[in-house]
């Protein structure tokens, strides 16, 4: 009721649903001696006290949204000297109950009044005025008809109380459910915008793999050229040309990130936007730019390859390319063993690299982060590890140099007897380097 839809489907405001309910009962009102039938009640002619007090009935509902209490006072009021001059017909008389225009103001009041009130003034209309218009009604009918007068302008008045406090009931829980409504479009977005903070921090830490591995080589590119420039100028040469290769690598990945950071809806739901993931099959071109800065890998493979869901992959090519990055950081261009090993039988891929560490003879290089240090390598390749079901163990080697264990689960395969499989632990990653830690920040 505080808004009414008009012919064109746009709201209308409360003003002027008052205002032209208000008119339209008072021409009722003014109308209704002309439409008293012939030989009805004997009533007072319509003079200027007749419209002053018809006016007085009706138009206060153009205001009852500022003034609820006052208008419906008048309006009662009004309607009760209007009877009691004899210029409307009683409620109830000998010709039977007339509920004219000036009864259905007086009502209209009330239910607008119980609608838009708090209830301690609703409570005080139906426990006072109510019950007073009803007495009035009963001590201005005809003799004979006092208990019908009382009884039906009681019934029409709690009508319209109850049907103004029923509406406003019905719009209190409207009200509620369009807050839970919005309340859940809220944590709804909230959830969204967390589970895209989520994915952004995930290709933070995908950006932080690719630049931090791509600048190691390069680095250590640069510096193992400038050795070789007086010595090899064919080598240096090759080098330069290496390390042009691996910035534009570098650049390339970089844009595509964040490309990807900057589009939040354009790439929703199109996978083809996003920069493809590297997986096991990518490991031998890994190999072959870390042997390019003067990395010397020895590379094996055992076992026959299985299927590996697109999570494991990713996985594996970032424990090798964090591995290898350390060892140059670390280690410089020393001898190193990289190792994958299928084993089916065990349900698990393991994959181990091991360096021999700094050479004697060899560049110095950047000493090691001190124990409980803030590096993110190796707590990268645990996260990693450990999001697949995996297992890694690292540490020193007792006669020098580096080792990185991880152990990947495979899929279950139904041609592996469940004899094996029940004795054999699938997440074993156990690493004989263990009892010989290696600082937590390299």
């Amino acid at each position: 009721m505080d808004r009414m839809e008009s012919l064109a489907g746009r709201p209308m405001p409360r003003a002027v649903t008052d205002t032209a309910l208000a008119l339209l009962l008072a021409a009722g009102c003014l109308a209704l001696p002309v439409a008293m039938p012939p030989g009805g009640p004997e009533l007072r002619s319509p003079d200027v006290y007749f419209a002053v007090l018809v006016l007085l009935t009706t138009l206060p509902l153009a205001l009852h949204r500022l003034f609820p209490l006052p208008a419906l006072l008048v309006s009662a009021v009004s309607a009760g000297v209007l009877q009691s001059l004899h210029y409307v017909p009683e409620l109830s008389g000998p010709e039977g109950t007339s509920i004219g225009p000036t009864y259905v103001a007086v009502a209209t009041a009330v239910f607008l009044t119980a609608m838009r009130c708090t209830p301690r003034i609703a409570t005080l209309v139906g426990a006072v005025l109510i019950p007073a218009s009803a007495v009035t009604e009963a001590v201005l009918a005809p003799a004979g008809h006092r208990i019908t007068a009382l009884f039906t302008d009681a019934v029409l008045l709690v009508a319209a109380w109850a049907l103004g406090r029923l509406t406003r009931a019905r719009a209190a829980i409207r009200d509620q459910a369009l807050e839970r409504a919005g309340a859940l479009e809220r944590e709804q977005a909230a959830n969204a915008r967390a589970a895209v903070m989520e994915e952004r921090a995930r290709i933070a830490r995908e950006l932080h793999d690719i630049v931090a591995h791509n600048v190691s080589l390069m680095v250590v590119q640069t510096i193992a050229a400038d050795r070789v420039q007086e010595r090899n100028a064919g080598k240096a040469h090759e080098l330069h040309g290496t390390i042009e290769e691996t910035g534009r690598a570098t650049v390339t990945e970089l844009r595509r990130l964040l490309d990807v950071l900057r589009t939040d809806e354009e790439t929703a739901g199109d996978p083809s936007k996003e920069p493809p993931q590297p997986t096991i099959e990518a490991l031998p071109a890994l190999v072959e730019s870390v042997r390019a800065a003067g990395l010397e890998i020895d590379y094996r493979t055992t076992g026959a390859p299985a299927e590996l869901p697109a999570g494991s992959h990713l996985t594996v090519y970032r424990v090798v390319q964090e591995a290898l990055t350390n060892t140059l950081k670390h280690a410089g261009r020393t001898r190193t063993a990289l190792q994958v090993a299928w084993e089916p039988e065990q349900e698990r891929l393991s994959v181990r690299l091991c360096d021999d560490g700094p050479r004697p003879d060899g560049e110095p290089v950047r000493p090691p982060v001190a124990a409980h240090g803030t590096g993110h390598g190796l707590v990268g390749m645990r996260e990693r590890v450990g999001a697949v079901g995996g297992s890694l163990h690292t540490g020193t080697r007792p006669g020098g140099g580096y080792c990185v264990h991880a152990v990947i689960p495979l899929p279950p395969s139904e041609s592996v007897p469940a004899s094996v499989t029940a004795s054999a632990p699938r997440h074993e990653g156990h690493s004989a380097y263990a009892g010989h830690p290696r600082p937590a920040g390299r």
